[in-house]
Formats: C-alpha cells, sequence, structure tokens
C-alpha cells in the first residue's frame, strides 16, 4: 500500500477505493439498490441472449446486435458491480495497480462497444426502413459478424493506449480513490505529473467514439423519420415509428448520463463529489438493467418467449 506523504513513486502497490465521498454513513443502504439493479441486469440480460441463441427464428440482424448489446452489459456490470457492493458492504476497497487498470481497461472498453452497437442498431433499422428491399442481402450474418468485429476493433484500439498514459505516470499524492471503481481520469488525478495529455486524450476518445457516434445515430433517425412520414397511411408509420421506440429509449438511456457525467466533471471544483460519482453509476447500472426491459416490452417477438420460457418454468 503507497503511503500518502510526499515521497514520489513510479506507481502505487494498490489503491483505496473509498466509495461515494460524504455518503460513508449510508454504504450499507445505498449498496442495496444497487445490488438489485445488478441482479437484474444479470437475469434480463442472460434471458434475452438464451431466447435469441436458442430461437432460430431470432437470427436476424435486429436480435443479433441486441445479443451483442446484452453481452456489453453484462460485461460492463460484472467487471463494476461485485468490487463495489465489496466497498459499500465489507469495506473491501484495497485493489492491486494491475487489477485497477485491468478494470479501467474493461469498463471503457463496455462503454464505448455498447456506443458501437447502439449505431449499428441505428444503421440497422436505416436501413430496414429506408430500403427494405436490400435489408436480407445487405445484412446478411457475416455482414453483422464483421460489423461486430469492427466495433470490438476500434473499442480495443481506443482504449489500450490508455492504460500506458496511466503506466506513465508518477504517484506522489496518495492512493485513496474517492470512487468505488477505477476510473480512467479519477486515476489520473491522482498523478503529481502533469496529464494534459491524459485530458486531451479522454477529450479525443470521446469526440472519436461516443460524440461521432451520437452525430451518425441522429443523422440516422433524421433520415428514418423523413422516410416515416412519407409513408402513405397512418398505420404504415405508426408500425415503423414502434420498431425505433425502443432503441430511441435505449440511446437516450444511455447517452444522456453519459453527457452529463462528463460535463459535469468539467465543472468538479463546484459540485460535490458525490453527484458526479451518482452521475456515472447512471451509466454504469441503468443501462444494463433497463434495456432487457424496454425491448422484451416493446418488442412482440421477444415478449412472447419470455412469456413461454416463464409459462415452462
Amino acid at each position: 500500500m503507497m503511503p500518502a506523504d510526499n515521497h514520489t513513486y513510479s506507481g502505487p502497490a494498490s489503491f483505496i477505493l473509498t466509495g461515494i465521498p460524504s455518503t460513508e454513513g449510508s454504504h450499507v443502504w445505498i449498496a442495496i439498490p444497487f445490488c438489485l439493479m445488478y441482479f437484474a441486469a444479470l437475469l434480463g440480460n442472460s434471458l434475452l441472449l438464451y431466447i435469441i441463441l436458442r430461437e432460430r427464428s431470432l437470427h436476424e440482424p435486429m436480435y443479433l446486435f441486441l445479443s451483442m448489446l446484452a453481452t456489453a452489459d453484462l460485461l460492463l456490470s460484472t467487471t463494476t458491480v461485485p468490487k463495489m457492493l465489496a466497498v459499500f458492504w465489507f469495506r473491501k476497497g484495497e485493489i492491486s495497480f494491475a487489477a485497477c487498470l485491468t478494470q479501467m481497461f474493461f469498463i471503457h472498453v463496455s462503454v464505448i462497444i455498447e456506443s458501437g452497437i447502439l449505431l449499428a442498431m441505428a444503421f440497422d433499422r436505416y436501413v430496414a426502413i429506408c430500403d427494405p428491399l436490400i435489408y436480407t442481402a445487405l445484412l446478411t450474418k457475416p455482414v453483422v459478424g464483421k460489423i461486430g468485429l469492427a466495433v470490438l476493433t476500434r473499442s480495443f484500439c481506443l482504449i489500450f493506449p490508455v492504460v500506458f498514459l496511466v503506466l506513465r505516470l508518477k504517484f506522489c499524492r496518495t492512493n485513496l480513490l474517492p470512487h468505488t471503481y477505477c476510473e480512467y481520469m479519477a486515476i489520473s488525478r491522482l498523478a503529481c505529473d502533469d496529464i494534459s495529455v491524459n485530458l486531451w486524450y479522454g477529450v479525443a476518445m470521446a469526440i472519436l467514439a461516443v460524440g461521432l457516434d451520437t452525430v451518425l445515430i441522429a443523422v440516422s433517425y433524421v433520415l428514418i423519420l423523413r422516410a416515416v412520414f412519407r409513408l402513405p397511411s397512418k398505420g404504415a408509420q405508426y408500425k415503423a415509428l414502434r420498431t425505433c421506440g425502443s432503441h430511441i429509449s435505449v440511446i437516450l438511456m444511455f447517452y444522456t448520463p453519459s453527457f452529463f457525467s462528463y460535463f459535469a466533471y468539467q465543472f468538479e471544483r463546484i459540485i460535490p463529489g458525490y453527484i458526479l460519482n451518482l452521475l456515472t453509476y447512471l451509466y454504469v447500472l441503468l443501462p444494463p438493467m433497463l434495456n432487457p426491459v424496454i425491448y422484451g416490452v416493446a418488442t412482440k417477438e421477444i415478449l412472447e418467449r419470455v412469456i413461454k420460457v416463464f409459462y415452462r418454468c
């Protein structure tokens, strides 16, 4: 463990995750809803994957992308929540430097993968509504697999340099990390070196991944809405909009907390630390928990198969 004195270290042996600042007395109670949300995310996404993989009729691009989203949700929540609960309930906040970097890597990889999958799903809806005649010919299973591989590769290439940007830092202040998981900028701010490169890379990463994805998703839905409102009947318009409703809900639920969290960190001197932490928990916990619910309720094919599963049980 690194002592909190002024002696210079090239890297700490471990960090101490302290939980949410200013709420230490309530950690036990705060952890209860987090635990319930985690188990709901595990159950919902596992059930979604089981249904999609088991039912051959659901081996279509929309559902294959949905299975990728569920996998990313499972990775994101499982990477963060177990350690979070250990901090809250058992005060097991110590985490080795290597384990902290590993957790940081998988958290950010999961977030960028999820953003890329949401973009792929927007493209899927665009082709299905704007050019349905070429849908089955264009989005074949090999093409969907290549899109998934491209999303994974982009995420890895963007996040891998982050590990080296943290490794180059020297830590000389404290090893107390005011968080419940290892987050890139939270670790960087503990360093006594100039972290300008880390800050600018974080901005570039946000623009190249989340920012670019958001713009492309917005463009896709502008084109989709234009195509929908050109349809001859109100019934056809409603049916087309209904197929996009669940995806739009998931997009808003994922990107809104991310943007609020990012901008909140730019004003961290005037925003309490516990507010910043709670904002980061929103996009770590809410999307994995609610994505299966949204798609399960809004998608008739999935809802019918979920009912069959529970009926058999």
